[in-house]
């Protein structure tokens, strides 16, 4: 028997949509899913934005006020999807009434709205999700699955990129990304949040680091109204970006790997440029989400001009097997997070976590408060032990 699990989704910008789109898909691509998601309500406060979602994608109630949520018996489980000041009130509402939470990385403002959440879901005893959707790619499950197996040897070092020009218009809106009472951090929040996640879910945890960071575009027009995405906005009131544009960051692990992890928000000429590269000491493996469904391999017993193949994965890779039928068919990014939902989903049905979840958003967060903090006292930072 299938069980009915009524879903609420809060702030319907882009990533309210790709969760919504990806609890319809869910069961399609896992129908052993014991879990049937419903949706339920939608909340957003830009006017008309929750209606036209809610008689687009099927919800049966639309609401501006995200705390009718709370007080509803309907809704079981809710999506986090609103800007990241409101994480930690959002969610810890949402704990407290019993709601099972998915919300969108990096879970507030600092890592102490990060434990606050993980706090009151612990407390609750309600499952959570966090959206590192990178790690949910199956190539790179198959490179985690390559490194815990020794194939490349001991890791000795790490690079971790997440290039990106969506902020790279000097005529780019003014929007509460770029605020730190909104916003919080830049780009370390944004992007360098799935670099940290990547580079733990890889090679384990992160002792210490050392970061420097930039604002590279120091001022934009604020927008005359609501906006969606990344939009432009000439000819506004000119205001001060507060959080960075760009972080660099050396990297020390548990296990004495070193790494770096590099971010920008402003690379005019990169488009999505995300990726890593871990080497060890028998070889190596290599991974581009522009090319997702794949991994450059180095693996043997030669050292040197030791050949590097391209593997493309395949059914017995991570969740492939749910979408395509064998490999170098294509996934793409929503896929992704169906992938996150069912997890999330699953992890509901049978009281385990399954994927990323708080604890993991607790600890990418401490990471990134002690890159900000090692960027301002330019030096290196411990990070506490797990």
């Amino acid at each position: 028997m299938v069980d009915a699990l009524g879903i609420a989704v809060i702030g319907f910008g882009w990533m309210g949509r790709v969760h919504t789109q990806a609890y319809s898909r869910v069961r399609h691509h896992f129908p052993r899913l014991p879990l049937r998601p419903e949706l339920v309500t939608v909340a957003e406060e830009v006017p008309g934005r929750a209606e036209e979602a809610a008689e687009r994608y099927g919800f049966t109630t639309a609401t501006r006020d995200w705390r009718e949520i709370a007080a509803d018996p309907r809704v079981r489980a809710v999506s986090i999807t609103a800007p990241n000041f409101l994480h930690r009130e959002i969610g810890v509402a949402m704990a407290e009434a019993g709601k099972h939470v998915w919300v969108e990385k990096p879970v507030g403002l600092s890592g102490e709205d990060a434990r606050a959440v993980a706090d009151a879901v612990a407390k609750a005893g309600v499952r959570s999700a966090v959206g590192f959707n990178y790690r949910c790619a199956p190539a790179v499950e198959s490179a985690r699955d390559l490194i815990a197996a020794g194939e490349l040897g001991a890791v000795t070092h790490v690079r971790v990129r997440l290039f990106s020009d969506y902020a790279a218009h000097p005529d780019g809106a003014l929007t509460w990304r770029y605020e730190r009472a909104r916003g919080g951090s830049g780009v370390l929040g944004d992007l360098a949040s799935h670099g940290t996640d990547l580079a733990r879910f890889l090679v384990g945890d992160i002792a210490s680091l050392a970061a420097d960071t930039a604002v590279f575009v120091p001022e934009r027009a604020r927008p005359a109204g609501a906006t969606a995405g990344h939009a432009l906005a000439s000819g506004g009131a000119p205001g001060p970006v507060e959080n960075e544009d760009y972080v660099n960051c050396l990297l020390r692990f548990a296990s004495g790997a070193r790494g770096v992890l590099e971010a920008c928000r402003v690379s005019v000429g990169e488009q999505n440029n995300y990726g890593f590269e871990v080497h060890g000491t028998r070889g190596a493996v290599f991974w581009n989400f522009r090319r997702m469904n794949e991994l450059r391999v180095s693996r043997g017993t030669t050292y040197q001009d030791q050949p590097v193949s391209t593997v493309y994965v395949g059914p017995g890779d991570g969740e492939f097997a749910a979408f395509q039928p064998g490999a170098a068919n294509a996934m793409g990014y929503d896929d992704l997070k169906v992938i996150e939902a069912y997890r999330f989903l699953r992890s509901i049905a049978e009281g385990e976590p399954y994927g990323a979840t708080l604890t993991d958003a607790v600890r990418a967060a401490a990471a990134l408060d002690a890159m900000a903090e090692s960027a301002e006292r330019r030096g290196w930072v411990d990070l506490p032990a797990t």
